[in-house]
């Protein structure tokens, strides 16, 4: 029986066992307003043994060939980018960006739901290993391929139907991880509209890490969680663009405790596309850390 690894992992453990062969490190830097940006840092300076996934072609299919902007890639599909950079069964992958863990929580969600639970998010990401003067490389490796058999887990995630029915009934929270000018529907830079879903609250993923992007400690984030209403027995959903950083918040609420914590993948994306469904403006309580 395997042993899970930890959720995150250090620089020092991660420079410990950067060496590791069954360690695989990725790099998933990506910026919304600039998406090429990542790839273009990675070929300039990365972490020694990092293979690079792009959010957009590695990490979900065609916008809307699916809900939303980035739907998830099809178990085909992503068996076929796990294997191409060596991930087999017994691999450990650890997920890195600039991000403060919003980006790289896609790859972590994403390998969860296909049954791989040997993956961990790198604290503090590409900042905290460059801040404490560790080596950067510009090789690319090309490991060999392996099998990767995907096992999806359909309680993970849930669709626009089941979000409407928790809106509706007023069960289970939900949670936006949007940014709260995105939010509150002052800005909406790429979806239909501008707003929330109804009766959700705002929980921005950047508030799950600190100034420096190191994650917020487990009794941190559960006191945070708790007062946006979380509870360990209610069902709780997090959304955000298009699925990609809601995936920090559900990493969070994971580190915090919480098991019954899915992802709307379609996200505002999928939902304010839909001109049936309602949206809702303005501001909402949200409790932020101390």
């Amino acid at each position: 029986m395997k042993t899970e690894p930890p959720l995150l992992v250090s620089i020092s453990w991660l420079a410990e066992n950067q060496n590791n062969a069954k360690v695989r490190i990725v790099d998933v830097r990506w910026y919304l307003a600039a998406p090429q940006k990542g790839y273009q840092e990675y070929q300039i300076s990365h972490i020694p043994g990092a293979i690079f996934l792009s959010l957009d072609k590695d990490l979900a299919r065609p916008a809307y060939q699916g809900p939303g902007r980035h739907p998830l890639p099809t178990p085909e599909e992503f068996a076929a980018v796990m294997g191409g950079i060596g991930v087999g069964s017994d691999v450990h992958v650890v997920a890195y960006d600039s991000s403060g863990g919003g980006n790289a929580a896609r790859l972590w969600w994403l390998l969860r739901y296909y049954g791989h639970a040997l993956v961990s998010l790198l604290d503090g990401g590409i900042g905290a290993w460059q801040a404490a003067g560790l080596p950067l490389s510009q090789d690319i490796p090309h490991p060999t391929s392996a099998l990767f058999v995907p096992n999806p887990q359909p309680h993970m995630v849930v669709d626009k139907e089941v979000v409407r029915n928790m809106i509706e009934i007023h069960e289970g929270l939900l949670l936006d991880a949007r940014a709260r000018e995105r939010y509150e529907g002052k800005v909406e830079p790429v979806d239909a509209r501008p707003g929330h879903i109804p009766g959700a609250r705002n929980a921005p993923y950047a508030d799950n890490v600190d100034a420096d992007g190191i994650m917020r400690s487990a009794p941190e984030l559960r006191e945070h969680y708790a007062a946006l209403g979380a509870q360990d027995e209610e069902e709780i959903v997090c959304y955000c663009g298009s699925g990609v950083t809601a995936a920090l918040d559900v990493f969070a609420l994971t580190l915090a405790g919480f098991l019954n914590v899915r992802l709307y993948a379609g996200s505002w994306s999928d939902w304010s596309s839909d001109p049936g469904l309602p949206a809702a403006i303005g501001s909402a309580p949200a409790p932020s850390f101390k």
